[in-house]
């Protein structure tokens, strides 16, 4: 019993902690849905059934992405090529069906391991050199998208098929698969970011390389596996999306990055390093969502939308900027 009492004690104290942290962002997206939910020229369309698993699978993709962006921008470095490596597993898993009669699920597994090595390479390229991780990752999304037009002529490879479409645009009893999928990658990275030594050792690494590596922490090792780590979710994110669009397009993913990044930076975690939680991360991508969900809804010019999650990703910053000043 008393052990028992202890546990929900400290359940209870983390809950506490957790609103304590994001309570700027979980007002910002309230008083969002509330604006959307209320809004006349919103509110009929908005609160739709439809909407909302509209934009739960338009969510699921960007945060495939970001729960891989949380961990690499805690651990102090940033991952440019997971929009290209979007296309490039979508594109490879669509063509190993349509061209080469392959069966969907190991198709999608095919599309999955191409993610993978990419984010593999970019680990070791980045843990044996010293060349900054913007550098090695714009590289490498420009070498991903490249093959990816390369691979397909740059024409979309098409599906027709109920079983390819199911895990994009199918359903779990009342729920869409990618939501379903989502959940579970949201539970692993949970656990894997405050249950494991990988977990500690990414934030002990992001707060202060020397001290981690003079504490005996591998940080080669841990680099390399959160890298592979985000490559594993591009390569997850590129599949679900190659199958909701019946195609892979050598064109998908494209800013795709940046909706990621900017998900885990709305969401409180420091572009410095050695902070953040995959909880704001979610916050963060509700946000980033919806805020697209109303846009189109309220007929705002795509080219605006853009100028808008700019302005978003620079408040955040900024904020990111003050809170880490105060803190000296």
């Amino acid at each position: 019993m008393e052990m028992n009492a202890i546990k929900k004690a400290k359940y209870t104290q983390n809950v506490l902690l957790f609103l304590r942290e994001n309570l700027g962002i979980l007002v910002a997206f309230a008083v969002l849905y509330i604006f959307l939910a209320v809004n006349p020229a919103t509110s009929e369309s908005f609160l739709t059934r439809q909407n909302m698993f509209n934009v739960l699978r338009q969510l699921s993709t960007n945060l495939y992405l970001a729960c891989g962006m949380t961990m690499i921008i805690i651990l102090g470095g940033i991952d440019l090529s997971v929009g290209s490596i979007i296309a490039l597993s979508g594109c490879v898993a669509a063509a190993c069906v349509a061209r080469h009669g392959m069966p969907i699920p190991l198709a999608l597994v095919f599309g999955i391991v191409i993610g993978v090595v990419f984010g593999m390479i970019n680990g070791v390229i980045i843990c044996k050199t010293t060349i900054p991780p913007f550098i090695v990752t714009l590289a490498t999304m420009n070498v991903a998208r490249g093959f990816a037009y390369v691979y397909t002529g740059g024409s979309p490879v098409r599906v027709v098929s109920k079983e390819w479409q199911f895990i994009g645009a199918g359903y779990m009893g009342p729920f869409p698969t990618p939501v379903v999928i989502l959940l579970v990658v949201l539970v692993v990275t949970a656990l894997l970011m405050n249950n494991t030594k990988l977990g500690r050792y990414i934030y002990a690494v992001g707060g202060n390389v020397q001290a981690a590596h003079f504490s005996g922490i591998s940080v080669t090792k841990v680099k390399f596996w959160v890298y592979s780590f985000s490559g594993l979710m591009a390569g997850l994110a590129g599949v679900v999306l190659a199958s909701r669009m019946y195609s892979g397009q050598p064109t998908a993913g494209n800013g795709a990055e940046m909706d990621a990044i900017a998900a885990v930076v709305v969401g409180g975690t420091s572009m410095s390093g050695g902070s953040g939680k995959i909880g704001g991360t979610i916050i963060g991508a509700l946000i980033i969502g919806f805020l697209n969900n109303g846009l189109n809804l309220l007929n705002v010019n795509s080219f605006w939308q853009y100028v808008v999650k700019g302005l978003v990703i620079l408040l955040a910053v900024f904020l990111d900027f003050i809170r880490n000043r105060n803190k000296k």
